[in-house]
């Protein structure tokens, strides 16, 4: 069973930098699409990147590129890096994964079959 553990959220402001982590355990992730997607208060989720773990390649929204950056490391722990934050990215960001769409950008969160809990990110102005 595939589990996912976000971590890294909190209060910011405007301009600061956070990191969120994602641990994946449960499988060995290797053909794996592996995104983030956030949530603001009365919105649909919004997908801000996905990872492909068979090459590390990664997409990214147009609303964070250049600032957000997607990494993994050998331990399957995922991690957003988040730069220049604004308030507009305020909301929860939620990591999730699916063994059958890896190298698919754009990804509706409705198709992906595995969710964590989510990290609540709040950026102040």
């Amino acid at each position: 069973e595939v589990h996912l553990v976000e971590s890294g959220g909190g209060l910011v402001q405007a301009g600061g930098s956070l990191r969120l982590s994602c641990a994946a355990s449960g499988s060995t992730f290797r053909d794996y699409a592996i995104c983030w997607f956030r949530q603001a208060p009365g919105k649909e989720h919004e997908g801000v990147s996905c990872l492909d773990t068979r090459d590390g390649s990664t997409d990214y929204a147009a609303s964070v590129m250049g600032r957000f950056t997607m990494s993994i490391d050998t331990k399957n722990t995922v991690y957003l890096q988040m730069n220049n934050l604004k308030p507009e990215d305020t909301a929860v960001y939620y990591c999730a994964a699916d063994a059958a769409l890896a190298g698919i950008w754009p990804l509706p969160a409705s198709i992906l079959d595995y969710w964590g809990n989510g990290t609540l990110v709040t950026v102040s102005s």
